[in-house]
This record gives structure tokens, C-alpha cells and sequence, in this order.
């Protein structure tokens, strides 16, 4: 099938004006892959917004003849694009939020390069290392907002959600966005863009004009997550470890929606997290929510939530089924607790220093036979060590159904085994089956075929 394409000439607009020769030349340098690679994968996956496309490899062979490269002018640069999606633009121009998040993409993929990861002075072996380079990557995108109260509330739930669940997460939306609240996501389609949407609405009504609709995303995930139109402030994360920390530092509090595998790990990484002792004081508030056709499926992330840590995990997290005003009011009176507490011991309102991550949750997980299959998946291990190996789990079902490589890896070498205590494994395999079931793994309308299987 053929696609229409576009061949345009693209000029920044006020960011991100000037590069070093040597930054210019690592993105010209196609003879390794790296960088440039990273760059052209992350800039087609924006320029594809609104193709609504979850799979990476797909995205990647329908272009197979996109090209970008950066362009030196006397005046400083300009990005060439070849056979780029024809969607990106309005008569031969491309729109101006696409162009913004072409230029947030070069932004991070520079900076990580030669700012983080050849920075003698943040060592990423090291806990305080990752958080640091979580710290600067915010920071020199711009993202940070220091001088604001806390009131960005990070939403998760699924791409692939029914056209009723998207229209709740819209309406959630609209409930904070009216009472002055700011919207954070993973930036993709379904419940990442509608409460974004249902915000716009409720700022206007109250006349804000500085709503921040922040997207977090990554390289691996972005073709499946493509940056809506609606996302203002975009920040591209070196890896999937790294995105969660992010919206873990900046988020002050989090609503979950419906979703698939890629919520569940979600939910495991943050409950993970507050389970620490070290953050047992620490208010975060955490609400899942839904309409009332998905009172089952929370009522299943709940179980398995229970089952795997411990009946006191629900102490972390309140579950309001059909009520989007009260998730806001409730979200509100959190974030409220938030500030106090902030404010009480001296942390930025902008980036949660005090949170302790642990070095298992930082650590970038590659999602290989070899290591899928030995993770340590039992009961007899802290509970936030469990939540994180879990998390992995999860993590390598998302690469084994939506990134590039994980879908490669699972074509070459087979299905994904995940091992564990038997007791365990039955609860995962009928969670993930409930999934299958509610048509949570894929875009509406697409056939799942499992990337994994459960030895039990």
C-alpha cells in the first residue's frame, strides 16, 4: 500500500537555533546507527501523529524511505525532511504543533547525547546519577515550572480504550482543567489525549491561557505513542526507566484510567515505589478511575494488586468508578496535602527530590528471551522488589506487542517465557487473559497475538 508523502524544508522558531559541527555531524553519521537512528525513528513517530499506529516495526516499514537530516545555514539550522507523512502537513506546510515537537525531539536526543551521557560529573550507575539526569533533562527542555503550586496531574491508562472510556477520561479532564489543574501523559492517543482535551475545555471556561499539557515519552515507545496534537510541552526520556521517573519527580498526584499492560506496569512502578519505607510519610495521591462498564476491570488490577503485594497496599491508592467530579475534588484536596508537606520540610513544588527511587526501578531493563525469563518472580522478596520485577514483566510484554525491537526479537526467536511461583503465575496469566479478552492489547478492531507465554 502506498502512503502519501511530503518533502519539505523545516526552520525552527525561536528554539534550538544553533548546533555545534560536531553535534551536526553525529546526526549525519548513518554509519553506526546511534544517534541518528535514535532521531529519525522518534522525528517519524511525530511527524505520524494522528495515523493512530501502535506498532513500531509497522510505522518504520510504511517509511521505509523517510529521510531527515540537519541542515547548516548561514543563520543556524534548518531540518530537511524526505518522504515525510503527507498528515503532518496543511497545504504544504507542516502544522505548527508537529514542527514544535520535531524540534523538542532534536532538543532531547542532543542533549542526552552529550550532555548526559558523556557528563563525567552524573554517574549513571548511581541512584543520585539517574535522578540528576532525569533532573537535567526536565530542566533543559523547559518543562519546569518553579514558581507554580502543585497542580500537574499525571493520567495513565491505555491507547486502546472503547470510544465510552475515552469520553470519561475527557470529562475527568474537564473536571480538573475547571478547577485550575494541569494535565501530564504519556502524550499518545485514548486516555493520554482525552483528558489533555477535556482540560482545554474546563481552562478556557475559567480563562487560563498557561494550561501545561506536559507528554513524557521515549524512544522505544513513541511509534506506538506518537505526541498528540494537544501536548504543548513534549520531553523525550532515554529509555522507559528514566519516563517513569519523570513523571514520578514532576507529577504531584496520579489518576489511572483503563488500560492494558502498559498501565499495569505503571501502577507497579509508582505502587512500587511508595511501598519503600522511606517514603511512607510522603503524600501522593493515586486514583483510579473509570465508568461504570470498567468497575471489572478495576476490580481485577485490584486483586492482582492485593494478591501479589499485600492486602495494606490499598492504603496507597483509592478507586472512584463513574464520577469525574469527584476524582477532581479528591485529586485537589491531595494535591493540597501536597503542598504542605512540601512546604513543611523545604522540597521544590517542582520536582520531588525527597521521593526515594530504588536503584531496581532505575535500572534500564532490556527485554530479552534471556532475561524475561529470569526474572525473579516470588513471594519471598521485599514487596517493592516484587512490584519491580513485575513491573519488568509487564515492560517486556509492551516491547514484545508495540516496540521495533521487541517485536523483531519475538519473530526471530519465539514467544517470551515468563517464569515464576505458580500460585503467582496463575494470577498473571488470568490478567493478562482478561486483557486479551477486553481487547485492552491492540488498537480497536485489531487482532492480539501473544508475545509471550506463561510457564507456570
Amino acid at each position: 500500500m502506498e502512503y502519501d508523502v511530503v518533502d519539505a524544508i523545516v526552520a525552527p522558531e525561536g528554539q534550538l537555533d544553533l548546533l555545534s559541527k560536531m553535534e551536526v555531524g553525529k546526526l549525519l553519521d548513518t554509519s553506526q546507527g546511534g544517534l541518528f537512528t535514535i532521531f529519525r525513528n522518534c522525528s517519524l513517530a511525530v511527524l505520524n501523529c494522528g495515523n493512530y499506529l501502535d506498532d513500531g516495526k509497522e510505522l518504520l516499514e510504511r517509511y521505509k524511505s523517510f529521510d531527515i537530516r540537519v541542515a547548516p545555514v548561514e543563520r543556524g539550522i534548518k531540518l530537511e525532511l524526505k518522504n515525510a507523512p503527507a498528515s503532518a502537513f496543511v497545504d504544504a506546510k507542516l502544522i505548527k504543533g508537529i514542527s514544535e515537537h520535531l524540534f523538542a525531539v532534536l532538543r532531547d536526543v542532543i542533549y542526552v547525547s552529550e550532555k548526559i551521557n558523556d557528563n563525567p560529573n552524573i554517574d549513571l550507575t548511581q541512584s543520585d546519577g539517574v535522578s540528576n539526569a532525569v533532573f537535567h533533562i526536565l530542566r533543559n527542555a523547559e518543562i519546569l515550572r518553579p514558581l507554580t503550586d502543585p497542580k500537574l496531574v499525571v493520567c495513565w491508562g491505555g491507547h486502546s480504550i472503547s470510544r465510552h472510556e475515552y469520553d470519561y477520561t475527557k470529562e475527568v479532564g474537564y473536571q480538573m482543567g475547571l478547577r485550575g489543574l494541569d494535565i501530564c501523559t504519556g502524550c499518545g492517543p485514548g486516555a493520554m489525549k482525552g483528558p489533555m482535551k477535556g482540560a482545554t475545555i474546563g481552562h478556557a471556561k475559567q480563562r487560563i491561557h498557561s494550561g501545561q499539557y506536559l507528554g513524557i515519552s521515549e524512544p522505544g515507545i513513541i511509534a506506538a505513542e506518537a505526541p498528540n496534537p494537544i501536548v504543548n510541552d513534549l520531553v523525550i526520556l532515554p529509555d522507559i526507566e528514566k519516563r517513569l521517573e519523570a513523571f514520578a519527580r514532576v507529577g504531584h498526584g496520579v489518576v489511572v484510567f483503563p488500560g492494558g499492560v502498559g498501565t499495569a506496569e505503571e501502577i507497579l512502578f509508582l505502587l512500587g515505589i511508595l511501598l519503600h519505607p522511606a517514603n511512607d510519610e510522603i503524600p501522593f495521591p493515586l486514583i483510579m478511575t473509570g465508568p461504570a462498564s470498567a468497575a471489572e476491570y478495576f476490580k481485577q488490577i485490584d486483586q492482582f494488586i492485593v494478591d501479589t503485594l499485600g492486602e495494606e497496599v490499598r492504603k496507597y491508592y483509592r478507586i472512584i468508578i463513574d464520577d469525574p467530579a469527584r476524582v477532581a475534588r479528591e485529586m485537589r484536596d491531595g494535591l493540597k496535602e501536597v503542598r504542605s508537606y512540601r512546604k513543611h520540610i523545604g522540597d521544590a513544588y517542582y520536582f520531588n527530590w525527597r521521593l526515594r527511587i530504588d536503584e531496581e526501578f532505575q535500572r534500564a531493563f532490556v527485554p530479552t528471551h534471556e532475561n524475561m525469563r529470569n526474572l525473579e518472580l516470588h513471594k519471598d522478596q521485599d514487596r517493592h522488589l516484587l512490584a519491580a520485577n513485575l513491573r519488568r514483566a509487564f515492560s517486556g510484554i509492551v516491547a514484545g506487542n508495540v516496540k521495533d525491537e521487541g517485536i523483531r526479537a519475538i519473530e526471530e526467536h519465539g514467544l517470551f517465557e515468563i517464569r515464576g511461583d505458580k500460585g503467582l503465575m496463575e494470577k498473571l496469566d488470568a490478567l493478562l487473559a482478561s486483557f486479551v479478552a477486553q481487547t485492552r492489547m491492540k488498537l480497536e478492531g485489531e487482532a492480539y497475538t501473544p508475545c509471550y507465554r506463561i510457564v507456570k
